[in-house]
């Protein structure tokens, strides 16, 4: 062997890629915990959806059983109801309302306590942060009586002001971080340029900070989704009513029925469910830029 093949042979082993080393599981009492948590939620939300594929005489010989046959007659009356679909669209309306609500308003507030310096402003900074200590029950009385004077009882409009109100806190929280990072040479940039502060605002404000927008609009979207308190002291009428109210007046009207109401309430959970799980990403992306922010 020569000494050229064993320098070849020498330099072919330093070059070879290191082994990754090996990921360490932890503590298994971490993950027996989480185990024991996620079974603790997910149980009945599956007792709920199971509950749907069964009869009323499965239910009470064996209320903790599976379905034998499973039927699917709850959930096809369901979806082939009006009360349902009524519903749905309602809380669609009112979250969406929501949404745009506390997202345009919340950027326009947001943009103004991060980047200007005017009398009061750690004051209206700190307004705000306190509005995330009242929740809506604590103020549903002189709430209500705001809202009738000014003619929104039995309207989903009286639904969706209040909660566009009760989620700028949170929205404006979150927003602050994001804007307040946007560097200072860049609106001087854009001013030399001929960019006014509302052309800014709109151009460069609102794409920088698309990811906190994201996220509080998700935020809102399903705060305003799941609200029940507000909608059942100011709606009356049943064709106005919202998923949680509609799951509260079917389960009155067929309150003998036990398996309806379970696929009733398993597919007014679907929606909520179904749209958290796919911006997941989004809100822990936004609040961790916020934080960083």
């Amino acid at each position: 062997m020569t000494a050229t093949s064993v320098a070849i042979r020498a330099v072919g082993r330093n070059n070879r890629p290191a082994k990754a080393p090996k990921e360490k599981w932890g503590n298994p009492w971490v993950y027996l915990l989480a185990v024991i948590l996620v079974t603790i939620c997910i149980t009945p939300v599956l007792y709920i959806i199971i509950g749907g594929f069964r009869t009323n005489s499965q239910i009470t010989a064996d209320p903790s059983g599976f379905p034998a046959p499973w039927q699917l007659a709850n959930y096809g009356d369901v979806l082939t109801g009006s009360e349902f679909w009524t519903a749905m669209a309602n809380s669609t309306i009112v979250a969406l309302g929501t949404t745009l609500g506390a997202v345009v308003l919340g950027v326009m507030a947001s943009y103004v306590i991060a980047r200007y310096e005017f009398t009061g402003k750690g004051v209206m900074y700190s307004l705000f942060a306190a509005g995330l200590m009242f929740p809506v029950t604590v103020a549903i009385t002189p709430l209500y009586l705001l809202v009738r004077n000014l003619g929104l009882v039995n309207s989903l409009g009286g639904v969706i002001l209040p909660q566009i109100a009760f989620a700028l806190p949170t929205t404006i929280i979150i927003l602050v971080p994001f804007l307040r990072a946007i560097p200072k040479e860049l609106e001087e940039a854009a001013s030399i340029d001929g960019a006014s502060r509302l052309g800014f605002f709109w151009r460069m404000v609102i794409p920088l900070s698309l990811p906190g927008v994201i996220t509080v609009g998700i935020l809102a979207f399903v705060g305003s989704w799941n609200g029940y308190m507000l909608p059942l002291f100011i709606l009356n009428d049943s064709a106005l009513y919202t998923l949680p109210l509609g799951v509260q007046n079917f389960s009155s009207q067929y309150s003998v029925d036990t398996a309806r109401v379970l696929a009733y309430t398993s597919l007014s959970m679907v929606p909520a469910l179904v749209f958290f799980s796919l911006f997941e990403r989004r809100i822990v992306g936004g609040l961790t830029g916020a934080v960083k922010g």
